[in-house]
């Protein structure tokens, strides 16, 4: 949510520890590891924090975010039944599933991550150096192009190479392969002449959220 008016400067802790108390820690491996039964995706994943009302995300903290995201998801995808989470228990007779990912998987898991790149051949839309406009565009579902970045223009700066999609991706439409590009935006495009002249924000964007400016 940075960069959107009213929500005030971006909040830096000094020496942040990774975790702040031991529950984030567990709601973070719980999240990890729930993945790897591959009923969702990353993208998924993130559109589902969306979707907390806004009154309850804007008081809730990371991690607490995280934990009401992969509550949801479990329910939605059948995991777990809802009297299972109230009681913190599965239920009885519940059918037992052989762990999608185990103890000695997890180093491993967690150094390489899932990779989102693609080695697919996609027409490269944009050239570095080449000027493009972000596509004034309020879709419904998940997107990661900005709200503070549309309609404005920038200049492609460098070409990452192909990635899944994420709009289509957290729907479950398919991973859309497209080239991604980080294009650079001047501060006082996107906020005005109040912003710094000398300053400039690079964001990452697929093909589908440009157009030739």
């Amino acid at each position: 949510m940075g960069g959107m008016h009213g929500l005030g400067p971006i909040e830096y802790e000094q020496d942040e520890p990774v975790f702040h108390s031991p529950w984030e820690a567990r709601a973070f491996a719980l999240n990890v590891a729930t993945r790897a039964g591959r009923k969702w995706n990353i993208d998924a994943g993130r559109h589902e924090i969306e979707l907390i009302p806004a009154a309850h995300y804007l008081r809730m903290s990371y991690y607490e975010k995280w934990a009401a995201r992969l509550e949801k998801l479990l329910l939605k995808s059948g995991t777990v039944t809802a009297a299972e989470i109230e009681s913190g228990r599965a239920a009885p007779g519940s059918a037992k599933a052989t762990p999608a990912l185990t103890a000695a998987q997890v180093p491993s898991m967690l150094r390489t991550g899932a990779l989102a790149s693609r080695d697919v051949r996609v027409e490269q839309r944009f050239q570095i150096g080449q000027p493009v406009r972000a596509r004034n565009i309020n879709p419904a579902g998940h997107t990661r192009l900005p709200r503070y970045a549309r309609g404005k223009i920038g200049t492609v700066d460098r070409h990452h190479g192909v990635y899944v999609f994420p709009d289509t991706n957290a729907s479950f439409l398919g991973e859309n392969p497209q080239n991604v590009y980080s294009v650079r935006f001047a501060a006082r495009e996107l906020w005005g002449d109040q912003a710094s002249p000398r300053d400039s924000v690079y964001i990452d964007m697929w093909d589908d959220y440009l157009d030739p400016a």
